[in-house]
């Protein structure tokens, strides 16, 4: 487990590299990494481009504040997803949370992404399911993530963004990525028609060729 000093700099290091790729902006989003019997997350309203890592707050399961807390400053607004999302899966470790163009143009729409690229995978299963709508920062939207996201990677937030997780920050980082450009692409595919999917045996056929990628097969 790395210390919490490099947790607090990787977590300012993702918050900024999420606004350089234009996932985020200014204040937008959060970011979270599992520490000890809690977990550190950007604070509220500080602009991800000037992030210090003084300022990550650190909570406990509880919502609360570490009795250590060596600043004053609020957790992201959305901190209750974070620790419901590291309750029901203790094998995450790190979560991003954007609010990038694409992904969020899709959202409004409310509906699920289908397959209609074999990297949906990334995901985590076939579809990139949406999150029903509830005001940022509720235990309603919480539970409605917790749904959505069921045992896979990444979902969308209806009228709102994404949220991804991973082993460690720059896998939710690179997922994030992933699902906004997957995004641009199903958006710039519907101007012309619908797209055509996937069937279930090919996404079948690409999980199974994922859980095995990087690992070297002879065929």
């Amino acid at each position: 487990m790395s210390s919490p000093v490099k947790s607090r700099l990787s977590l300012c290091d993702i918050a900024m590299k999420l606004n350089r790729l234009s996932l985020n902006h200014g204040a937008t989003g959060n970011c979270s990494i599992r520490e000890g019997n809690g977990f550190l997350i950007t604070p509220s309203g500080i602009s991800n481009d000037d992030l210090k890592e003084n300022q990550i707050v650190m909570l406990g399961m509880d919502g609360n504040p570490d009795q250590q807390q060596s600043n004053e400053l609020l957790p992201s607004s959305e901190w209750r997803f974070h620790r419901d999302i590291y309750v029901h899966r203790p094998e995450v470790q790190a979560i991003v949370h954007t609010h990038s163009v694409h992904a969020c143009a899709l959202s409004v729409l409310g509906k699920k992404i289908p397959p209609f690229h074999y990297m949906i995978a990334v995901a985590g299963g076939k579809y990139i399911h949406c999150a029903d709508y509830a005001m940022f920062g509720t235990q309603q939207l919480s539970d409605n993530i917790i749904k959505a996201l069921g045992k896979q990677k990444a979902c969308l937030l209806a009228n709102h963004g994404v949220v991804t997780v991973g082993k460690n920050l720059q896998e939710a980082c690179d997922i994030a990525e992933e699902v906004e450009h997957l995004s641009h692409m199903y958006l710039q595919a519907r101007i012309v028609g619908e797209p055509k999917v996937l069937s279930d045996k090919e996404m079948d056929e690409v999980l199974n060729r994922f859980r095995s990628y990087g690992h070297w097969e002879k065929e």
